[in-house]
């Protein structure tokens, strides 16, 4: 039995975060996200825009994003057979770039499927195996070494396995020696969203000397050649993110070895059906992949648990507890991290969480049906 869409439900949440998180792109306080719903035959299926307020990680945004969906994304999608969900990309393809947009939709018709067929989101898209899954986090810039270090400090005693550390020219190398000599043993990791240059690379290669894991994206998002040569240079294996939004990315890396890791953002690459795509390219290759984070709602996280749940998710990703960023999340219960480290993958239909629809309602801005 196919799969038809009645109608597209879109809603702008406004959801303000615990603390503020703040990258070499800026700093967030709040996030602006649209959510999407897909309805078909009393079913409804939920997914999330993991979009930014500005067009600075990528091309898209919030605004954008809403327009995109509206307007191309859910006219192609509505009232259209589809066999299954996997089917769902393939009819949005052919909108260039604003893969955060149409993933938005694509992975909530593998949620409404998952519904359909009365099974858990992770069995629905091939993983499931994993009980649970391994958990690091993410600790934005912040305002002196002091907070940072207490910070991390923090995060440890709640049992997260891997520390990610943003960076930046002038935030880099003396902080992550006061962190490594307050941590010496801790899996640690550096993220410099683009920050770098090739002309850096002197400055970066002092990284070396601090045993991280692995150095997230220090050069520009679209520059595969460039980092190539950057770790040709360095010890410290590289970690692709926004570079990788597509299978064929993923390969072309790989084949110029300009990563040793990769981030899968499952917006970033269009959803889930191209998230397991660079997924199997990585596994054959044998580049591992971590699941990374866009400071999603509690729907966005719970898709990001059961991306994670796929063979080759080998490092802790940045899928962390609701409370790290939410005084109150649109799910219930809220994500959760055991004393481990370690997050337990739902078992009930779908992304495995009851809505909090009063909640939901109250953190609206605006909503809009397409049909």
């Amino acid at each position: 039995m196919g799969i038809q869409v009645e109608r597209v439900v879109l809603r702008q949440i406004r959801m303000p975060l615990v603390h503020f998180f703040e990258t070499s792109f800026g700093r967030t306080e709040e996030r602006h996200m649209v959510l999407v719903e897909v309805i078909s035959d009393g079913l409804s299926g939920w997914g999330e825009v993991t979009a930014g307020e500005n067009p600075f990680y990528n091309e898209e945004w919030t605004g954008s994003a809403w327009l995109i969906v509206r307007d191309y994304a859910a006219p192609r999608v509505l009232k259209h057979n589809f066999e299954s969900a996997a089917q769902v990309a393939g009819r949005t393809s052919h909108i260039r770039g604003h893969r955060m947009a149409c993933g938005g939709l694509e992975v909530a018709m593998w949620d409404l499927e998952a519904r359909r067929n009365n099974v858990p989101l992770a069995r629905q898209i091939g993983g499931g195996e994993r009980a649970e899954i391994a958990c690091g986090v993410s600790i934005g810039i912040q305002e002196s070494v002091p907070q940072l270090i207490k910070k991390i400090e923090t995060e440890l005693n709640a049992g997260y396995q891997r520390i990610k550390m943003k960076i930046k020219p002038g935030w880099d190398v003396d902080v992550i020696r006061e962190v490594r000599r307050a941590f010496p043993k801790i899996r640690l990791m550096a993220d410099a969203n683009s920050a770098y240059r090739l002309a850096d690379a002197d400055r970066l290669k002092c990284l070396d000397e601090f045993n991280l894991m692995m150095i997230e994206q220090p050069l520009a998002h679209d520059e595969i050649i460039d980092h190539a040569q950057l770790q040709a240079r360095l010890q410290t294996p590289i970690c692709l993110d926004e570079c990788i939004r597509s299978a064929h990315h993923a390969e072309q890396a790989i084949r110029m070895k300009a990563c040793g890791i990769i981030n899968i953002k499952l917006g970033r690459v269009g959803g889930f059906s191209e998230a397991k795509r660079v997924h199997d390219v990585a596994q054959a290759q044998g580049v591992p992949v971590w699941c990374g984070g866009m400071l999603e709602s509690g729907i966005g996280r719970a898709h990001n648990i059961a991306l994670s749940t796929l063979p080759n998710f080998v490092l802790p990703g940045d899928v962390s507890a609701s409370k790290r960023y939410w005084t109150r999340d649109i799910i219930s219960p809220p994500v959760e991290v055991s004393p481990r480290g370690t997050i337990m993958v739902p078992t009930a239909p779908g992304f495995g969480f009851e809505l909090d629809h009063d909640f939901l309602k109250h953190v609206t801005v605006r909503e809009e049906i397409v049909s």
